[in-house]
């Protein structure tokens, strides 16, 4: 997307040299008068070189019977050469000119944003093949290549670090200031800045496949995308268009035939209604301010895929949070192991030990805590041979260890399994683990309670403020749906300051809960990590995805994904897409506002058409800089 200078702009030059040929007929008009051929000739090629590319375009659409304003300006220039106004027909011109240039002008400077993005990847990398450190173009870089960056260098490709240990700055892609701290099989990504060791990169992806061309991409087709109130316009448009075409054939005909009128005074103010009605700043009012507000997301590391969804976002009155990884940290440890029968084995943690040795089959975060406590305890988990491992979905893992069947999983699993051998006493320690906030797991055999392993994600330190904010900002009702059993999330659920909890939801539970908060609360977003949460995020009013930064699923499936890994920018997205939802309003209202205060003063003779154009010229000004202010939204 290259961004060609003023001076090399073949709109822009054509603007010029029509406006400065307005201003020579001007003053040919004053010195050799109205009946002189030279400004005539002067205005008629001010009309032809400013309005060249309108006019095509114009006729095109008048054959078509397709009328847009580019079909009114063109009627309306060449009524007035009939008339004889060459003057107002090349003021109308070179004021349409400008008001075409503004409009592009203003898009251009809202997407400088997705510029700076394309501008932060190196076009180039230091890459070591066959021992040798050589600098080659990213396009060449091949999967596999080690990357070499050195202290203070940007980023060039994504990869995974196999050497080295240092800081890197991700705000480029994930909009966080402060650095994260990378070292052996961290991700990296494309445009971030390495602060200050020496980093050996793996790259993992091609360059047109890294997160921050990605990004661009989206973003750019995002802003593309039309808005409900872009429609809204095209709308209005499509009825407002064909009832000027009438009023004005009315004034054109009625007066004159019926009242006396003078015809060419009426023929006037017929087509300079004509040129007025042209809803110049109404139709740019929507689409800057969609296109700002989505680079400026973009910039605070916030990707939201079209304008519907920017503006659904400030429509929200309720946000449902998948817990895990969302309002948690996504990494449980293990907090508490309790023995309970230790009889059948050789010393009181065997048990655990098995339990940890099956678990090693499973994909399940809770699964890679046991495996990580054992493993820290240096338990031997290979000498276990695992058979007739089956998952229960949702519950627990069913395996056979030395002709032995072993139960690992909720308490649930065990009552519904196993109801005979779970005690009272078993059922209260569960209790009064889960009222701590922790998840508690069984371990057992086919006629015993082995032992639970109790395990706690924590919370992140800035849920409880994210969810406090976001009540502040009107949002009636927060959600927490989580697999845990109702008392660990009932815990939680009061720690974060959540008004409601559902617990213990199977991955298919959270998409009839979804489907009952839009019935019970209209619009609903739908907070999770984008994996097994794809379903209720599509099913939302806004899907939105966390740590969106190299994660495709993410990237695909949510109509927002938030680039860092927490929900700390979820409020500024929120108050972005409200205050967009409010400079669109004003625009639409201010638009139709000088525009039905214009007509009404051509109607009644009141004010000149190159008037009535300088207004709309500064109308669209007015709208566009209006828009802009979406850049000052900040993430607070």
């Amino acid at each position: 997307m290259t961004r060609i200078p003023l001076w090399r702009n073949q709109g822009a030059i054509r603007t010029f040299i029509s406006g400065l040929l307005l201003v020579l007929g001007l003053i040919f008009y004053f010195i050799y008068g109205q009946d002189s051929l030279i400004p005539v000739l002067t205005f008629a090629s001010s009309i032809v070189i400013g309005g060249f590319t309108l006019f095509i375009q114009g006729f095109k659409n008048l054959v078509r019977l397709q009328f847009d304003m580019r079909t009114l300006i063109t009627v309306a220039i060449l009524g007035a050469a009939v008339i004889g106004e060459w003057a107002e027909g090349a003021a109308v011109v070179f004021f349409f000119a400008i008001s075409e240039w503004l409009e592009t002008y203003s898009m251009d400077k809202a997407r400088q944003s997705i510029r700076s993005l394309m501008g932060i990847a190196p076009k180039e990398a230091s890459i070591k093949r066959n021992g040798q450190e050589m600098q080659i173009p990213v396009e060449e870089i091949q999967i596999g290549d080690i990357m070499i960056v050195k202290p203070g260098q940007k980023i060039a490709m994504d990869g995974r670090v196999v050497k080295g240990h240092s800081s890197v700055n991700q705000a480029a892609i994930t909009g966080e200031s402060i650095p994260v701290t990378k070292a052996m099989d961290h991700e990296i990504f494309a445009g971030t800045l390495n602060e200050e060791g020496l980093l050996e990169v793996e790259v993992t992806k091609k360059s047109e496949d890294t997160t921050i061309a990605k990004i661009i991409h989206m973003v750019e087709e995002a802003q593309s995308e039309r808005a409900p109130s872009q429609a809204f316009v095209d709308r209005f448009a499509k009825y407002y268009t064909p009832t000027v075409m009438v009023i004005a054939l009315g004034m054109v005909t009625i007066p004159p035939l019926f009242f006396g009128g003078i015809w060419e005074e009426w023929i006037y103010r017929g087509l300079a209604l004509l040129v007025v009605a042209c809803p110049c700043a109404l139709v740019i009012s929507t689409p800057v301010s969609i296109v700002t507000a989505i680079g400026n997301a973009a910039r605070n590391g916030v990707l939201i895929k079209g304008g519907v969804y920017l503006e659904e976002a400030g429509a929200l009155s309720a946000i449902a949070f998948d817990k895990t990884g969302t309002l948690t940290k996504g990494i449980p440890e293990v907090t508490d192991i309790i023995s309970l029968n230790t009889e059948t084995h050789n010393n009181h943690l065997e048990w655990f030990t098995i339990a940890a040795a099956i678990e090693k089959g499973s994909q399940h975060p809770l699964a890679t805590a046991i495996v990580r406590k054992a493993e820290q305890n240096n338990e031997a988990l290979s000498k276990y041979e695992i058979e007739e491992f089956h998952s229960i979905t949702g519950k627990g893992i069913q395996a056979t260890v030395n002709n032995q069947t072993y139960y690992v999983g909720s308490p649930g699993l065990i009552k519904e399994r196993l109801s005979n051998v779970i005690s009272e006493e078993v059922i209260e320690k569960i209790r009064q683990l889960q009222q701590e906030g922790k998840t508690a797991m069984v371990v057992a055999t086919q006629t015993t309670i082995l032992g639970l392993i109790a395990v706690r994600d924590e919370i992140r330190k800035t849920s409880q403020d994210i969810i406090q904010s976001l009540h502040r900002l009107g949002i009636k009702k927060t959600v927490m749906l989580t697999g845990d059993n109702k008392l660990t999330a009932t815990a939680i659920g009061e720690q974060l300051g959540m008004t409601e909890v559902k617990a213990e939801l199977l991955p298919q539970d959270k998409l009839e809960v979804i489907k009952q908060l839009k019935q019970a609360n209209g619009k609903v977003a739908m907070v999770g990590d984008g994996v097994n949460d794809a379903p209720a995020l599509a099913a939302s009013t806004v899907g939105v995805a966390m740590g969106g930064a190299g994660t495709d699923t993410a990237l695909e499936t949510a109509d927002i994904a938030l680039m860092a890994d927490d929900i700390s920018k979820l409020p500024f997205t929120i108050r972005l897409s409200r205050k967009t939802l409010q400079i669109i309003k004003q625009n639409i209202t201010f638009s139709l506002g000088i525009k039905l205060i214009a007509i009404l003063f051509i109607i009644l003779g009141w004010l000149p058409l190159w008037l009535a154009i300088l207004a709309d010229v500064g109308a669209t000004l007015l709208v566009t800089l209006n828009g802009m202010r979406l850049t000052r939204i900040k993430n607070e």
